[in-house]
Formats: C-alpha cells, sequence, structure tokens
C-alpha cells in the first residue's frame, strides 16, 4: 500500500520556538517549506541532519521528515514573492499557510512612541502586512483559480496572533503588539470572507505566552486542529482555561 500523501505546508517563523516545534511534531502529516531569517529550525533540512555518532551510517528516522529549509527576511522587498516561489516550485502546491513569524516584539509606553516610531512600524510590517501580503500571494499564484480543488483538499491560512489582541494586559505597555494582534484576527476575519470566493478558509489562533502558561505543544496541536477543520473566520483562543472559537 502506497503511504498517504502528506498535505504541503508553507511555514513561516521556523526558526522560533513555536516554528520548530511544528516542524518535529507534524513532519509525518506535512512536507513542510520552513521559512526563518536568522535560526535554522530546530529539524532535518536539507541544510542540516541528525546523525547517530556511534553508528555514523545507520538510518535515523528524524530525518525521513526533513524539511525544505528557506532563508528569508520577510520585510524585504521581493522576499514574500521569493518565498512562496519557491515553496511551489519544490512541492508544486501549497495546502496550508501558517504565519507565525514573530521575530519583532517591541513593547514600549505609547509616549515614547515617536522617538521609536520605527520600531512600531517594523512591528506592523511583520505581525501585520506580511501575513497580508504571503496569503495574497499565495492565492494570486495557486490558489484563486482551483476553487473546486481547493474546497476538496481543504487549504486554508492560519495566522497566528496573541491573546494580547483580544483583551488589555494593564501595566505590560503592549499597546502597539496588542494593536498589531487585534488588526491581524480581524484582516483574519475579512480574508475569510474574501478567500471563500475561491474555497479557501482562514482562521487566526490567540495563545497566551507559551511554553510559560500553555505548553507549546498546544499550540501547535491547535494549528493542526485547525487545518483538519471545516471552521473559517474565526480566532481560536487558547489559554490556560482551555479553548474557545470567537467571535
Amino acid at each position: 500500500m502506497a503511504p498517504p500523501v502528506k498535505r504541503v505546508c508553507l511555514l513561516t517563523g521556523a526558526g522560533g520556538r513555536l516554528g520548530s516545534a511544528f516542524c518535529r511534531s507534524l513532519a509525518a502529516r506535512f512536507d513542510i517549506a520552513a521559512v526563518y531569517r536568522s535560526r535554522h529550525p530546530d529539524a532535518p533540512s536539507q541544510l542540516e541532519w541528525r546523525r547517530d555518532p556511534l553508528r555514523p551510517a545507520a538510518r535515523v528516522p528524524e530525518n525521513d521528515g526533513a524539511v525544505f529549509a528557506i532563508q528569508a527576511d520577510l520585510s524585504e522587498e521581493g522576499a514574500p514573492a521569493r518565498v512562496v516561489d519557491l515553496a511551489l516550485a519544490r512541492f508544486g502546491r501549497i495546502d496550508l499557510l501558517v504565519n507565525a513569524a514573530a521575530d519583532v516584539t517591541f513593547w514600549g509606553p505609547l509616549l515614547e512612541a515617536e522617538r521609536l516610531k520605527e520600531r512600531l512600524r517594523a512591528q506592523i510590517e511583520l505581525n501585520v502586512m506580511v501575513p497580508v501580503r504571503l496569503s495574497a500571494l499565495v492565492a494570486e499564484r495557486f490558489w484563486r483559480d482551483r476553487r473546486d480543488e481547493n474546497a476538496a483538499s481543504s487549504r486554508n491560512v492560519v495566522n497566528v496572533s496573541s491573546t494580547s489582541g483580544l483583551q488589555i494586559y494593564g501595566g505590560c505597555d503592549q499597546s502597539m503588539y496588542s494593536a498589531s494582534k487585534a488588526a491581524l484576527n480581524y484582516i483574519t476575519c475579512h480574508m475569510a470572507d474574501e478567500f471563500a470566493a475561491f474555497g479557501v478558509r482562514a482562521n487566526a489562533i490567540a495563545p497566551t505566552s507559551f511554553p510559560g502558561q500553555i505548553p507549546t505543544e498546544r499550540v501547535v496541536a491547535a494549528i493542526a486542529g485547525l487545518d483538519g477543520s471545516d471552521v473559517t473566520g474565526k480566532v481560536l483562543v487558547i489559554d490556560e482555561h482551555g479553548e474557545r472559537l470567537t467571535p
């Protein structure tokens, strides 16, 4: 019997805690185009792989799920398009786009906004504009003219947001970070509405801090759960109280 065909996932933020956990946990389920900026994902790839030091020639099963690593600074002009094109050239399709890049996190009081305006712009660019641009590029280059195929394959976008986009944590100076995640939540809902025209779903996950308050594995499992569902236009909150969809 032939092995089941893997789904193809384009994952950003692959070098971070969540991205590396996704690569390690879901290599059997997905062929992963793993996008990282500076830190390589902690998983085998075409760039590096595992080896048993006691038996160097022996097969290491973990290498069988090696990801396709793509180095890119997604804030640079042309980088998102290059990433999408490389993923499509390697795998021929994209079934799931996970926007999890989170290299820029700025917390600071609003009174310092003028002095720190460049950092604020960088945060809005990474947390809001990069997910929008990548989603639009995948749609334009692959999804837009495949409505029936998309629906049959349950193709979808999962944007990684935060509970900070849904509530205020007093005294933490999170105003701009929270605003960027709130914007991502609402853009996800609009994305679901627009992408329905060609059979693609869109959702966001909003975890509390991990692994401090919840295990990173719960967040990975939530992404996989949304991919395997028929939910669209929702934000999945993940915190110490459990999981719930909103709105």
